[in-house]
């Protein structure tokens, strides 16, 4: 058997199952199969191997699921590929040579009231070209940060949130414009297959959202007729590599997941924390009549989560920022849809929902918020903002001067709702690691050195 070729990335993880995704290679006029094993760790006796058929359809790619785990345990794995000439050859395991690394990961626990701990970041510049990053040294050096955070975590980490441009799709399109699948789908390839991001993504369950450069700077706002067909392929290649181990896909009765995606965005819970990842990219409505960052039946969803959740914290996952509003003009975030914004907004307000956080990326800059009301001390929100991971050369950070914070970020007649700066932006690489705790969140920013360069209490409720 063969190490993957990308991958294994531990997708979705509940107290009884996890998702692992994983690539293997063609191989002309032979089937490719994809096996994993698993033990609990300190247990002699490897499962028997779970196997699947890869599809080129697929580029190779498929993600294998694991169930009837314990809740709260830590396991160990190995992965790979093979090819044979014909099904019945795969089903013999004493022929089989597992590759050797051995992989670890832990189901979630089902006690409520332990503190839970997350990584997150978003902004990924690699920098490829002909499938080959230009310094990919430079795009994966922050997650052997990650990991040797992770490794010691106390609490352990629950999940990794990667909250956007995990990929730069359009990163070289002044040069030489990737529009084809095959293109995409090798961007992909070395995104995931960087040592470091392999090592992190192995172990720590993965939960991802696209923003616009998995598609195309400033999607759909720039999109040209032309189009369509680098849309339809970069989708692909994200519901492949991205969305295809995420809650997004349903788990049949079977145990089996259904691959067909009708939404990008989803849920997942942790104990009493509980998450909505929402989808601010594809569903957007630009008309001026009705103007959405997020398609009416995602506000709905979003807005009953808040409303009728028990979850004691509530994460809402969204790429672009919903609050502070950068002093530029900036329509392609929250503040380019007010009244939608304003919605959700009165919502958490008039049904007195508690700890809500809005976890964000895409601004080349880092910062914790609060969200106040003029008239109704009760409400407050909080805003956890993680970006970049690499930045690109090109491309300057955000600093203070960058947001507005000295006006209301809505007016009603009910009162102003005001932005307050908790800390100071970072201007840097870096990456979160926040802590969810009884009675507050620890948010930690490290430097892509793992070095910790801010950290902020936001209290709850």
């Amino acid at each position: 058997m063969f190490k993957p070729t990308a991958g294994p990335i531990i997708g979705h993880t509940t107290t009884d199952h996890v998702r692992i995704f994983l690539r293997g290679e063609s191989q002309q006029d032979k089937l490719v199969v994809a096996g994993i094993r698993y033990r609990q760790l300190d247990t002699e006796n490897w499962s028997a191997g779970i196997f699947k058929q890869l599809q080129t359809s697929q580029d190779m790619t498929d993600v294998i699921v694991l169930n009837g785990l314990h809740a709260d345990t830590e396991y160990e794995y190995q992965a790979g590929w093979f090819d044979v000439m014909d099904m019945t050859c795969a089903m013999d395991e004493a022929q089989l040579h597992w590759p050797q690394p051995i992989y670890r990961f832990r189901t979630r626990s089902s006690r409520s009231t332990l503190p839970r701990a997350y990584l997150a970041g978003s902004c990924r510049y690699l920098g490829t070209i002909a499938g080959v990053a230009l310094a990919p040294y430079l795009g994966d050096r922050i997650f052997a940060s990650m990991s040797r955070l992770a490794k010691q975590a106390d609490p352990p980490i629950s999940a990794l949130l990667m909250t956007g441009d995990q990929v730069y799709v359009d990163d070289l399109n002044i040069f030489a414009p990737d529009r084809k699948l095959k293109d995409i789908l090798r961007k992909y390839h070395v995104a995931f297959s960087q040592p470091e991001i392999s090592r992190l993504m192995s172990s720590v369950p993965t939960y991802m959202t696209l923003d616009d450069h998995e598609i195309e700077d400033n999607w759909p706002a720039n999109k040209a007729p032309w189009d369509d067909d680098l849309y339809a392929n970069a989708m692909k290649a994200y519901e492949l590599y991205q969305a295809s181990h995420s809650p997004a896909c349903e788990l049949l009765a079977d145990g089996q997941l259904n691959n067909t995606l009708d939404k990008y965005w989803y849920q997942f819970c942790d104990g009493d924390i509980e998450w909505f990842v929402a989808d601010t990219r594809t569903r957007r409505n630009l008309s001026a009549d009705d103007r959405r960052i997020l398609d009416a039946e995602q506000e709905q969803a979003l807005c009953r989560w808040l409303i009728n959740s028990p979850a004691r914290v509530k994460f809402v996952v969204t790429s672009v920022m919903f609050y502070p509003d950068q002093k530029k003009r900036d329509d392609d975030a929250w503040r380019g849809f007010p009244e939608q914004r304003l919605r959700l907004l009165e919502t958490i307000r008039r049904h007195r929902v508690k700890n809500v956080i809005f976890l964000s990326g895409d601004v080349h800059g880092s910062l914790t918020s609060r969200l106040r009301h003029s008239e109704d001390p009760d409400f407050e929100v909080h805003t956890i903002v993680s970006s970049p991971l690499c930045n690109s050369q090109w491309l300057p950070y955000a600093n203070q001067s960058t947001f507005v914070f000295d006006q209301p970020l809505a007016s009603t007649e009910a009162g102003n709702y005001q932005a307050e700066l908790m800390g100071t932006v970072i201007s840097q690489d870096n990456f979160a690691h926040f802590v969810v705790e009884t009675d507050h969140i620890q948010v930690n920013y490290h430097n892509r050195d793992g070095r910790l360069v801010q950290s902020t209490r936001l209290s709850l409720r």
